[in-house]
Order: structure tokens, then sequence, then C-alpha cells
């Protein structure tokens, strides 16, 4: 980023007024009180929130929805410890956030959609916005609502003049991504067939991996997810009509069934994945790049398919603005992020293209991610 040799100098609090100029404007949090009458709430019972830019210019009747990531909880005792954070409460969120990345108003920093109308959806169910369980437990008083907060806020953006959109585009980091990906088709749903719609995951793409020791960890863990917040009903048929609950959470076992146009962006060593899912601590993130390249492979790449998957060590390269957007970005043949997404989605240019083996990306932004929670 031009200003990284900034701050190398400055004070914490010069530092953070130095990237804020960079990385955006503070925008308010919105919560949908009317949701809560719905049982649409948080894990805690707390109303579902979300931050709203308005669109300016030629972007006031385009919209992106882009949802926030944080993990899931598989059963009652994590459930329990989120439902007292942001992640499973309104009442613990930021009432202003920095929107940045491609959720920038500035030109400069995000030139396909600096001037849309912009949304950060709050995460706050523990399960990628599937969760539908009716039963309350008065001893855990535990809401497992996911599903029903996804349309709530759905309802309320289209009441604010999402309905009326010319072209609309969900997108998410992490646990967010994976929502674009499982409500891709649904969100489609909600605009008439003239609307362009399509949907954007940045660290989305979950696989099925094996953990060092063999075991079929995360496999087992969104097994819990599902289970715990009853999840069936909410993920897509085409998938839980020939696989169990659990395994419809991994993207290789949905893609080829969607039919909005998708774009897939993922670091091939993805870090959360390799530290949290292969094995804390220390693994091969070869033999993961290789695994995970044959299951997007299997996915096929149609026309509409967009991807940029680099060589890097990260997780999440949409919201912040040096990945995103900047001088020094990741780049795959010459083109950011943000230029690759920009044209995939207005038709400019396909791209699809998949990075050479580490360490051969120079412009890779490497970071660990240590916390499951930032999943």
């Amino acid at each position: 980023m031009a200003n990284g040799g900034v701050c190398l100098s400055c004070s914490a609090l010069v530092c953070a007024l130095v990237f804020l100029t960079v990385d955006g404007d503070f925008v308010d949090i919105t919560y949908v009180a009317s949701a809560v009458a719905k049982g649409a709430v948080c894990l805690d019972g707390s109303p579902p929130a979300y931050h709203l830019a308005r669109g300016f210019g030629s972007g006031v009747n385009s919209w992106l929805v882009h949802f926030e990531g944080g993990g899931w909880c598989s059963n009652v005792t994590t459930c329990l410890q989120r439902k007292r954070t942001r992640l499973g409460s309104s009442k613990q969120m930021a009432k202003q956030i920095a929107f940045s990345g491609i959720l920038s108003n500035t030109p400069d920093y995000n030139p396909d959609f600096y001037n849309w109308n912009k949304v950060k959806v709050r995460y706050c169910d523990g399960s990628s916005f599937t969760g539908d369980v009716e039963k309350v437990d008065p001893a855990t008083k535990l809401h497992y609502r996911g599903a029903r907060v996804w349309q709530a806020v759905m309802d309320d953006l289209l009441a604010k003049g999402m309905n009326s959109a010319n072209n609309a585009l969900i997108s998410g980091c992490s646990a967010g991504g994976l929502t674009s990906i499982l409500h891709c088709d649904r969100f489609r749903d909600l605009f008439p067939v003239d609307t362009k719609v399509k949907c954007l995951s940045d660290a989305g793409f979950f696989i099925n991996e094996k953990d060092i020791a063999g075991v079929e960890y995360i496999a087992a863990f969104f097994n819990g997810v599902a289970t715990t917040h009853g999840s069936a009903k909410n993920l897509p048929s085409a998938c839980t009509s020939r696989l169990s609950p659990g395994m419809c959470f991994f993207p290789q076992n949905e893609v080829k069934q969607i039919q909005t146009p998708l774009f897939i962006l993922n670091a091939a060593y993805d870090s959360w994945q390799v530290r949290n899912i292969l094995v804390p601590g220390f693994a091969d993130p070869h033999g993961f790049r290789d695994d995970f390249l044959k299951a997007l492979k299997e996915q096929g790449t149609p026309s509409t398919r967009g991807l940029f998957i680099n060589s890097c060590f990260v997780h999440c390269q949409s919201e912040t603005q040096e990945t995103w957007f900047a001088s020094g970005s990741p780049m795959l043949e010459t083109k950011t992020i943000a230029d690759a997404v920009g044209d995939w989605f207005y038709d400019r240019n396909s791209f699809q293209k998949i990075d050479c083996p580490y360490p051969c990306d120079s412009t890779c932004h490497n970071r660990i991610y240590d916390d499951p929670s930032e999943a």
C-alpha cells in the first residue's frame, strides 16, 4: 500500500487515521427491529443488523450485498460462547464500521462499485444464514434462526430500494463467502429476470479435507453445524437430495448446480483452511493446494464463471484495500482482483486464472489467521 512506509514510523493513533483515509468511511449500523416479531434473530434473540452506504450518480440503482465472515458454531457449548460476542448478538456489534476494499466509495480504490448501494450484513447466527429451529431451549435461550435472518434482511433491503436494482451482486468473505455460494440462486430469485445478478465468493470455497492424522474433522464439524441449526431445509435441495446436510456446506458439492454466474476468489494456500482444517500449527500447504485445485476443477469452468486463484498464504482479499485495489495489490496476468471482478461482472472480459505454485507470485500479501472465528 502507498501509505505503508508512513505508518512504520507513526504512532498507533496516527496510523489508524492514515489508513482510514485510504480504507474508507465509517458507516452507521441499522437494526432490523421488525425482524424480531418474525423470529428472525441472532443467537441471543437480538435483532439482525447491517450497514448501508447509499449509492449515488450512475450507481443509484446498483446494489452490492456483502456478508460478514466469522466461522460457525456446531453445538450448544460453542453457540453459547458465540452468543456473548458480536458474532452472536447485535448488542455487541460496533455502531459504525469502516467500508474499504470492495465497499469503498472512492473510484481510485474501487473503480467499478464505488458508487453502488453497498451493504455489509452482520453475521450473528453461526450457520452461514442456514439455520431455522422453531423451539428455543429455555435453559440456553439460544435462537437458531440464520435463514430467517437472511430473509428478513433481504426484505428490509428490498423495501429500501433494492427491488428496483438494475445490477445486484452478493458477496462475502470466508463464512460470508460460503453464504454467497449457498444463497446465490436464492438471491437471484429476489429480482426480475432483466436484472443483472451475480455472486462473488471470497475465501468461501472450503474443501472436504482430512487433517494430517487422516481424520475427517471438518466434515464432522459441518455435520454438527447442520444438525444444531436445523439447516437441512435451507441448503440447496440439489445437494441435500443426494448428500447429508453437513456435506452440503462444502462448495465442491454445490457449485455445479448453481445457475447464477459465480466468481470464486480464493488463495490456493488458504491460510485459514491450512491452519485450522488440515492441521493447527503446521501443515503441508502444497498438498492442500493440489487437493483444493482438484475440488475446484471438478466444478467445471462454464463461461459465466469467474476465477481468481492466487498462490498466496492468505484468507479473504476483497475487504481490505491493500489486496483489493492499491499499489502493490495481488495480481494475476497484470490484473488486480478489483479489475478481474469488475470485468467479469460487466461482461467486459472473462477471467478464469489459476496461479503457478508458491513461491512464484511476488504480488502476494501473505497473512496467517490462527483464530478459527476469523473464518
